[in-house]
């Protein structure tokens, strides 16, 4: 397994790992760039239009972050913090084409 290529986002077999900060009824979607919260773990932001209720910006989120990666949504998963702004999220695929795609969104 590759070393993590930043503590968001990790490499792992078949695919990459990232931890995301979803704010959900935003004005404008989109991804942010990353954030580090006060004890340095750091989030790729993820802004969506979608309300908190039902999974709906959990969905958001994951369709918009596929839709970034070139990635069908049913590529990624939800390991944690369903009901958190912070979540864990696999997504299957070939980690160094997903780690670079992800990466060029937070180089903006």
């Amino acid at each position: 397994m590759a070393a993590p290529t930043a503590d968001w986002l990790s490499s792992r077999p078949g695919g990459v790992r990232l931890s995301v900060k979803v704010t959900p009824r935003a004005s404008r979607g989109g991804v942010q760039g990353v954030e580090v919260d006060g004890r340095g773990q750091s989030y790729l932001v993820v802004r969506v239009a979608a309300p908190p209720e039902g999974g709906k910006a959990n969905a958001a989120a994951i369709k918009l972050l596929a839709k970034h990666c070139g990635v069908a949504a049913s590529a990624l998963s939800l390991v944690s913090g369903a009901g958190s702004r912070r979540k864990v999220l696999d997504i299957h695929g070939e980690a160094e084409l997903l780690s670079s795609r992800l990466k060029t969104l937070t180089d903006r």
